[in-house]
């Protein structure tokens, strides 16, 4: 699904009313009602008193629809429009008067012994501002987003939260516990710097042109499921263990060899015919109890890694967990990468040595796979003012050196040469321990199979994510540790094949 800039969504609106022959009165009826189905589904009890507080642009004719909408069902409604400009919208102007007409309770807010009194409201929905907002929020507007912020009431904003900018930094917006946004994604929506003002994030179609869309041009798309069971590769019925990809997994050292054991098992999950374990000798008695399906080799250390030589023919490596600093450790990873031409995905210590010499990112292979968490990303890339500012040095990065890099966290971005990924599955359940293991293994399986490098990194990360949505109901986030993404990881193929869980 393309992520499109709040220029491209006013251009996609214009040619919607075009292409459809539809007034932009019918499109904020569309969107109203999109917004209206989800809520009804989600706050069903009529006896909530809500408040609905609009701006003076369209995004407030959405609002102030969604009021007339929500009044007719039978809700407890009022609605306010926050007048910070007396340059009503057409379309915000013709559903003041409607709402009038329909004898919905109405005010208007210019000052601030004006603004309601929240505590008497159980939810507040927020239509402030929409995707055009171009200026820090002053005045009245400011009043009542820091008074709906210091409230303690349940905020639903529509289609962005008020205050936040969809393409640039934002300080001051309005606290939403849920926004509703309206069929095309915002960057701004998935950032880690904006999710204090995002909470979660639902898409609703509105009926936008899907002809408009296609016209439009970006680099920034989100993951959906859709896209993902394109992306698989078929079994075939006589597949076997030598068809499915050879991947090694390198990593361990004393007190660490668990990373290589959730690695391996995770690689052998997600469907490579074989995985070899290269680790010190201390970890060989770990992986064959652990997880006898692997094959181990030793090196000649008996705590960490001094040398990686190996006489086996891999499709595809995963390198770095758990191997530690030690010189002896970077000398062997010196020359391994001097002499490594095969397919590979690099985490944690690879990443930390990486960053320690980083005239060796030259001998990487074109699109090397990097998994790094924001403090290893810092590491390579440097320090950053702002999300924006992370996805435009890591974009320069992947440029520079003909990579792919993941910068894991909730909405994990996917970042190669040309393009931009935000991926969407996943729960803070995978904040734990081994996680980021785990998903070496899968992504070195996939490349194993013989994915292109970007679509494994892709389906790595959603696979991944997809375990932690599909446990939400018997498994507490809390409770949920990495073993857990591997037990799930044949259910989260099923998901993505047949939509639902095999029993």
């Amino acid at each position: 699904m393309k992520i499109l800039s709040a220029g491209q969504i006013r251009e996609i609106d214009a040619k919607t009313i075009h292409y459809e022959g539809i007034s932009s009165l019918e499109l904020m009826k569309h969107a109203a009602g999109a917004f209206y189905d989800w809520f009804t589904k989600k706050y069903t009890d009529k006896n909530d008193a809500i408040l609905i507080l609009s701006g003076v642009g369209n995004n407030g004719g959405d609002g102030l629809m969604v009021a007339r909408l929500l009044h007719k069902a039978g809700y407890r409604v009022q609605a306010c429009v926050v007048e910070y400009s007396e340059n009503y919208t057409e379309d915000c102007a013709h559903n003041v008067r409607r709402v009038k007409a329909e004898n919905i309770p109405f005010k208007r807010i210019t000052k601030e012994k004006e603004i309601p009194n929240f505590s008497e409201y159980d939810i507040l929905i927020d239509a402030l501002f929409g995707t055009g907002l171009s200026r820090e929020i002053t005045g009245i507007a400011a009043e009542v987003i820091k008074k709906m912020n210091e409230s303690g009431k349940t905020i639903v904003s529509i289609d962005v939260p008020g205050g936040l900018f969809p393409d640039k930094k934002t300080t001051f917006a309005v606290e939403a516990d849920e926004t509703v946004t309206f069929q095309i994604p915002k960057l701004a929506l998935y950032l880690p710097d904006n999710y204090r003002f995002v909470g979660n994030v639902t898409i609703v179609n509105i009926g936008l042109s899907e002809k408009a869309i296609a016209e439009a041009s970006t680099n920034r798309y989100l993951i959906e499921k859709k896209d993902i069971r394109e992306l698989l590769k078929p079994l075939s019925k006589f597949a076997h263990k030598g068809t499915q990809g050879h991947a090694l997994i390198i990593g361990g050292s004393l007190g660490k060899t668990g990373t290589v054991c959730l690695a391996s098992k995770a690689a052998l999950k997600t469907g490579c015919g074989l995985v070899s374990a290269y680790l010190p000798k201390c970890g060989t008695p770990v992986i064959q109890t652990h997880f006898p399906e692997a094959m181990a080799i030793e090196d000649d250390n008996s705590a960490f890694i001094t040398h990686i030589d190996y006489d086996i023919s891999p499709n595809a490596i995963g390198i770095g967990i758990g191997m530690g600093k030690r010189e002896e450790t970077q000398h062997a990873f010196y020359r391994f990468l001097q002499k490594n031409a095969l397919p590979m995905v690099i985490d944690a210590d690879g990443l930390n040595i990486l960053s320690l010499h980083p005239e060796w990112l030259d001998l990487l292979p074109p699109k090397t796979i990097l998994t790094p968490h924001p403090k290893e990303l810092s590491r390579l890339i440097g320090e950053w003012s702002d999300d924006y500012e992370k996805i435009e040095k890591a974009t320069a990065f992947a440029q520079k050196y003909r990579l792919i890099v993941i910068i894991k966290g909730a909405y994990s971005l996917i970042i190669d040469s040309d393009n931009l990924y935000v991926n969407d599955s996943g729960t803070p359940a995978l904040a734990t321990a081994g996680s980021g293991d785990v998903l070496t293994g899968i992504i070195a399986s996939l490349l194993a199979q013989g994915y292109e490098p970007g679509h494994a990194a892709r389906v790595g990360v959603y696979l991944h994510g997809l375990t932690a949505n599909l446990t939400q109901q018997t498994i507490h986030p809390r409770s949920f540790v990495a073993s857990d993404i591997i037990d799930n990881i044949g259910n989260a193929y099923f998901t993505i094949e047949n939509g639902m869980i095999k029993k």
